[in-house]
């Protein structure tokens, strides 16, 4: 007697991997995004205004990065408080926190000190020939960073209009992540004083971030299509010759990610017994994300994920110390970045920097990263650094061109960090799950809980 029912792995039923696999999406999209952005910067403009394809591209590569800072204010806020509501379930949570905190330090000195290495012996901005941008952005301070601390309203949303030539006004609204930190933390550890009377409101809160992480979840899988728009955008304003005039900067700045992303964090990791290559293995997908999307905050999810599910990092610990690396723990845009972009300031204006000013230099990048979370992007964080040394801030204009190329790769050492630093902290603690971060990985990292019956499951151990 034969069966009619048909198997699983009928090659009928079965689609090709590209087509399922998020990761052959994403380097199709690169490639894809390319191939466009070459050809509308072949297309040139019209009347000086950038072609329809341009166009098109920019409009989804900026839609993309919309709906992931919709989902931020949320999700930083009850992720934070949850995070802090689950230390309950950890022992010496204190001692957790000192020590998170302190070796969010010490990667950022190591950083800190290969950028401002690379910068000193290659000289990125001695033989430049660039023509900067006007600068018009907000200028850092260490005033300005301690004021921005302080909520100017409940979630620290703020608003601004601006009048066209027109007369029509528009009107923006931006938000401050640093301040919703902030105000998280609080309301975190007044739910836990509170205790008993607190419990429906963390359980609301954890309700809430699940339905939060479902929407970005969905906004996750769209990271194919919205790399096409961001690669392709990048290209097809800055082209080669933009990118050529800056190479130097430019292949400074990735080297020193290169050194810190292959070789500091996989020495950290070899250090404490662990695995390099099942590091790489369980965060891959989450550097892979963050460096096409350009938001640690937008990669949290995944990044929490694979901490938890590859890395082996107890979920009580790792739901604090991933959502508080996603704000502060910026080796890329805070610590590499603005040391060599000082020192390429300094060169291109013919600056001699101390040794004082080195240090200097080192020592806003490990305290002063927190700055860089109330923002996109590091640009307050190179202009604190540069206010400080009294560099000249029209520097900031000469490395706008090409800073989103940039602040992929930063973006996606930012991530990195925040996965090796909750995994050492883990280690040195007994919260790691060992058998969990050795195991084979297996399945798509990129789908969420109410999807895991439909896929194999990430991790399958080897017994």
């Amino acid at each position: 007697m034969t069966s009619q029912t048909s198997s699983p792995e009928s090659p009928a039923r079965r689609l090709p991997k590209w087509a399922t696999s998020f990761g052959p999406q994403i380097i199709a999209a690169l490639i894809v995004g390319l191939a466009l952005g070459l050809l509308a910067k072949s297309m040139g403009t019209v009347d000086d205004q950038p072609n329809w394809l341009t166009t098109t591209l920019d409009t989804i590569g900026t839609s993309y990065v919309s709906l992931l800072k919709a989902a931020v204010v949320p999700l930083i806020f009850t992720a934070v408080v949850s995070s802090i509501a689950n230390l309950r379930a950890v022992s010496n949570a204190a001692r957790l926190a000192w020590q998170t905190l302190l070796w969010f330090a010490i990667t950022a000195l190591i950083s800190v000190v290969i950028g401002i290495l690379l910068g000193f012996f290659l000289e990125p901005g001695s033989n430049a020939d660039v023509k900067g941008e006007e600068f018009s952005g907000s200028q850092g301070s260490w005033v300005g960073f301690l004021t921005g601390l302080v909520p100017a309203n409940f979630l620290g949303l703020g608003a601004s209009s601006k009048v066209a030539e027109s007369g029509d006004v528009t009107t923006s609204v931006s938000f401050n992540v640093l301040q919703i930190l902030v105000i998280a933390i609080a309301v975190g550890i007044a739910a836990l004083k509170v205790g008993k009377p607190a419990e429906a409101f963390l359980a609301l809160n954890a309700s809430a971030l699940a339905v939060i992480q479902k929407v970005l979840w969905w906004i996750i899988r769209l990271a194919p299509v919205g790399t096409v728009g961001l690669i392709g955008t990048a290209v097809a304003t800055y082209g080669w010759d933009t990118i050529g005039s800056l190479g130097m900067f430019a292949l400074t700045v990735y080297l020193g990610l290169f050194l810190v992303l292959f070789g500091v964090y996989p020495a950290l990791i070899k250090a404490h017994g662990l695995s390099v290559r099942q590091w790489f293995s369980g965060a891959w997908p989450a550097i892979q994300l963050a460096f096409v999307s350009r938001s640690s905050v937008g990669t949290l999810p995944l990044t929490q994920r694979v901490t938890e599910r590859n890395l082996g990092v107890s979920r009580a610990y790792a739901s604090f110390a991933v959502p508080l690396g996603a704000t502060t723990k910026m080796d890329g845009c805070a610590s590499i970045y603005p040391a060599v972009s000082a020192i390429f300031v300094a060169q291109f204006f013919n600056v001699d920097l101390a040794f004082t000013d080195y240090l200097l230099i080192a020592l806003v990048s490990v305290l002063g990263s927190a700055a860089t979370a109330g923002t996109t992007g590091a640009v307050v964080m190179l202009t604190l650094t540069l206010s400080t040394l009294g560099l000249p801030l029209a520097g900031v204009g000469l490395l706008l061109a090409i800073d989103p190329i940039l602040d992929m790769g930063r973006t996606a050492v930012n991530v990195a960090g925040q996965t090796v630093v909750p995994t050492l902290v883990a280690k040195r603690n007994g919260l790691l799950d060992t058998g969990l971060y050795n195991a084979r990985r297996q399945g798509d990292p990129f789908v969420d809980d109410s999807e895991q019956i439909e896929v194999p499951l990430l991790v399958e151990s080897k017994s």
